[in-house]
């Protein structure tokens, strides 16, 4: 698959090397080309030692630095992994009808009611997805990958506590859904399909609540049980 990545820090850095070595074409597109070409060559350099689900050797494709509308025009999927600041003048400039789009940003603020010393965060905006969707209404907007940080999702832990790692997943588009699942098993994660993209919200706020967690020294995973032991019974 052909995927075009918006953005030259460490998300890009995270999922573009981990798609680059299952074999998909990456192209990273950024204001900086040389930032992009810094990234591609750090992504190439290190690729080759990336092993398939099964422990055999990987088959990566190399990653080439663009443009970022070089980048978009080559790409069939494209992943925005720039700051939500960036945004407007990116959905202003750059036209990605038609595109399969992967947000993955976060619009995080300090909390400044947070007890001093605590670090916290609080969301600038309610609905960075829909906003992105409203601005490119011809492109398939599709919510994924935000929850956790691109360490991550570099890294090669993919299960704990017995249970693989799984990434939320919200869209409207059937199969532009499909598309951003395999990616994600791709990376030998579990995709949850988690409703339309009016539902990203939620999955906005579930990782700005969560990341405030775990900066307190909370473990978030303690709040759920897992699934065999999360039941209701509705109220007579």
């Amino acid at each position: 698959m052909r995927i075009g990545i918006i953005g030259a820090g460490a998300m890009a850095s995270a999922l573009g090397g981990g798609w680059a070595a299952a074999g998909h074409e990456v192209r990273i597109g950024a204001r900086s080309v040389d930032a992009a070409r810094t990234l591609a060559s750090a992504i190439n350099a290190v690729s080759g030692g990336h092993r398939n689900t099964n422990g055999s050797p990987a088959s990566p494709v190399d990653v080439h630095a663009a443009t970022i509308d070089v980048a978009i025009a080559f790409a069939e999927v494209v992943l925005l992994a720039v700051p939500v600041s960036a945004l407007t003048e990116l959905l202003g400039t750059y036209d990605l009808a038609g595109k399969i789009v992967i947000d993955c940003t976060n619009a995080f603020l300090p909390d400044e009611s947070a007890p001093e010393g605590v670090t916290a965060f609080v969301l600038s905006e309610d609905a960075v997805a829909e906003r992105i969707a409203a601005a490119a209404p011809n492109a398939h907007v599709v919510k994924a990958f935000n929850l956790l940080a691109a360490e991550v999702w570099a890294g090669t832990d993919r299960v704990f506590d017995g249970v693989r790692l799984a990434v939320p997943i919200c869209g409207d588009d059937p199969e532009a859904v499909r598309t951003v699942a395999q990616l994600a098993e791709d990376l030998a994660l579990q995709p949850f399909l988690a409703g339309g993209l009016h539902r990203a919200r939620y999955l906005e706020a579930t990782s700005v609540f969560t990341v405030g967690l775990w900066f307190a020294g909370c473990d978030a995973r303690a709040m759920l049980p897992p699934l065999s032991a999360a039941f209701a019974v509705a109220d007579a």
